[in-house]
């Protein structure tokens, strides 16, 4: 059981991460109504990428409340192919519009989940976890697309340490469910993973798998420790470990501190 679903409900700082980032994101797409800008990056333009949002957090408010939403099958490809035809069925693209039901949807499932154990077993798009790390699965979604949201119009983003820390549940239980086995194929290794003054935790590569440990493993070969928003947006495919260099969001050390560089390419995010 993560940090998350310690308790008989989801906690109320995740919770209120959920709500306050939902409205976050919200207020950007009212200030700026600028649909058809692009997302830097994607293919996605802002209309496209605030439509997603609201589809998803519909989806995740479902999940809470019971429903079997199927969302193909946790492959990058799958899930791709499952927004472009979800995008398709839904011809929103008015900022203002789908800023209400990102925040209506992001509370009606925060109000689903206060009804349910946090230790309840869902079905997700990347395969089975309690109701407490999917919203954490939330929360990391939301600020992934919202911190594209920012960009893309010039804004400053919503990532903070604390937020950070609240996605920590999700981003370990997907990280061992996200390895690109033929990238990792021949290319082990056991590493110490932290945020910078917090928790620590390990990462085993091994045979083009990745199993994931709440504590550092023995003999760690690197020790890889980044400031919080730098770590998530490595987790989530937003920067590069060179990026995050040049901007001092990073230390590695260890045996093998250069396997630090090659590390988030074992990973492929969907």
């Amino acid at each position: 059981m993560t940090e998350s679903t310690a308790g008989t409900a989801v906690s109320a700082r995740l919770t209120e991460a959920i709500a306050a980032t939902a409205e976050d994101i919200a207020e950007l797409l009212r200030a700026h109504p600028r649909a058809g800008a692009p997302i830097p990056g994607a293919t996605w333009s802002v209309g496209e990428a605030a439509a997603h949002l609201a589809l998803a957090n519909l989806l995740m408010a479902d999940l809470a409340g019971g429903l079997e939403r199927p969302y193909g099958d946790g492959t990058p490809g799958s899930l791709a192919a499952a927004n472009a035809e979800s995008l398709d069925a839904y011809p929103e693209r008015d900022p203002a519009v789908l800023a209400e039901a990102i925040v209506r949807h992001a509370a009606a499932f925060t109000q689903a989940a206060a009804a349910r154990s946090a230790a309840e077993p869902v079905r997700t798009p990347l395969g089975p976890m309690d109701l407490g790390t999917l919203a954490s699965y939330l929360l990391t979604h939301m600020l992934g697309h919202g911190y594209d949201l920012a960009r893309a119009l010039g804004r400053p983003h919503m990532i903070d340490r604390e937020r950070v820390e609240l996605s920590l549940p999700f981003l370990l239980t997907a990280m061992g469910r996200v390895v690109d086995p033929v990238a990792a194929a021949g290319r082990g290794g056991r590493y110490t993973l932290g945020l910078r003054g917090g928790r620590r935790f390990g990462v085993v590569i091994e045979g083009g798998t990745a199993t994931v440990g709440q504590e550092p493993p023995e003999r760690s070969d690197c020790t890889i420790v980044a400031e919080h928003v730098t770590f998530f947006l490595i987790a989530l495919g937003r920067c590069t470990p060179w990026q995050a260099v040049a901007r001092g969001g990073i230390l590695a050390w260890g045996r093998r501190p250069w396997l630090a560089f090659g590390f988030p390419t074992h990973f492929k995010a969907p």
